[in-house]
């Protein structure tokens, strides 16, 4: 696409979403306007929609800001078309998304913003993402999803559990990237999850998750998971790793349950000759929220190139968390910890314009912590994290 499609294509969307209540309207306006013209479609989507709209305007900006970056945003478009085969979609679906897109987007932009100029860049972006996604999707030769059964369900606090689960066939994915995981319980409510292992022959892979108050989902995945329950996960998504060969030290940071995919990373990387300085921060609320501190003390020992830092922001464990031997242990091979919010810590104590920078956490952790490297003079191309969505 051209300079001038684009700039159009962004106007026009920002244009929308800035206005009160624009992202929600278009989103509720998008859905009435796909369900009502092809209502064989509404199968696809979970019965509740509200994180769904949202995942699909944030999803839709995403996209909209990067589409002069095509070396970024291509093979993101092409990974969503790989997981987008367990849908069962075909090329009818795409088109019907893609006019019903363009129906809200038009009946909010009004016909002054909406000219025949808009209509086509619209129609030739559009065109992209759907060619894309669709041409990623029947080159693949792997299955569009795959079905893991529970072996394994561990509470380690009262709100997060570690989950394992042996796939019906081993499933290839770098160390860092995630997964679209449906439990029994929630059918056709999806949610995106970094394994905490490597890709492994026994077919073998592990989730950490936190119970989110008021979720449809992870309550589910921690308080009623068992034994025996069979999952279903999507493709490999997302491009945080490590490259092989690279001689620029590293930066993680990583809050709660953030850690998963960084720990994967670190734990393929012992497996390489030679590595990189790295330099973990891992992050949380409370003293029990690092969870998986032996895991990384254990790495940080076995491994002189990794360095580990845990930072909370509260020193005392809140009034619920009950441990028969909650005296403070000093863990080898772990930096003494600091207390405060992570990104604050992280930015004072650099700098590290001279890093790889990865960040993991919920979408606030990540912004702010972001902001905070940028604003401490982490060049932004450095810096890498999934899309927020």
């Amino acid at each position: 696409m051209d300079s001038r499609t684009v700039a159009l294509i962004r106007t026009t969307f920002k244009a929308v979403a800035a206005e009160e209540g624009g992202p929600e309207k278009l989103a509720r306006s998008f859905y009435a306007i796909l369900f009502t013209e092809h209502p064989q479609v509404r199968d696809f989507f979970p019965a509740a929609l509200d994180a769904q709209r949202d995942r699909l305007v944030r999803a839709i900006a995403y996209t909209v800001d990067r589409l002069e970056e095509p070396d970024r945003l291509l093979p993101f478009l092409a990974q969503l078309g790989r997981d987008h085969r367990k849908y069962g979609v075909t090329a009818e679906h795409y088109a019907a998304v893609g006019k019903s897109l363009q129906t809200a987007l038009c009946a909010y932009a009004g016909t002054e913003l909406w000219t025949d100029e808009v209509e086509r860049a619209w129609n030739e972006g559009i065109g992209v993402i759907a060619d894309t996604m669709i041409g990623a999707a029947e080159r693949e030769d792997t299955p569009p999803y795959w079905t893991g059964t529970v072996i394994e369900h561990r509470e380690v606090l009262q709100n997060l559990a570690i989950v394992r689960l042996r796939l019906d066939q081993p499933m290839q994915y770098a160390a860092g990237q995630y997964l679209s995981v449906q439990i029994p319980s929630r059918p056709r409510m999806w949610r995106y999850m970094s394994p905490a292992v490597p890709a492994n022959d026994q077919g073998e892979i592990e989730f950490h998750v936190r119970a989110v108050t008021g979720g449809w989902v992870s309550p589910s995945m921690v308080g009623h998971t068992v034994v025996g329950d069979q999952w279903l996960l999507g493709s490999p998504l997302g491009g945080l790793g490590v490259l092989r060969n690279t001689r620029r030290k590293m930066l993680m940071v990583g809050c709660g349950t953030g850690i998963a995919p960084l720990r994967a990373q670190l734990m393929a990387m012992t497996k390489r000759r030679s590595n990189p300085r790295v330099q973990l921060y891992v992050g949380g609320h409370h003293p029990c929220d690092l969870y998986d501190l032996q895991t990384l003390s254990e790495l940080a020992v076995a491994n002189r190139w990794l360095t580990v830092t845990p930072v909370v922001e509260s020193s005392e464990n809140p009034w619920w968390f009950y441990d028969s031997d909650d005296r403070p242990r000093e863990l080898p091979g772990l930096e003494p910890r600091r207390v405060g919010q992570i990104g604050k810590v992280v930015a004072a104590e650099g700098p590290w314009d001279d890093r790889d920078v990865q960040i993991v956490g919920s979408p606030s952790m990540v912004q702010t912590t972001k902001f905070r490297l940028m604003a401490a003079g982490t060049p932004t191309k450095n810096i890498r994290h999934d899309p927020l969505f």
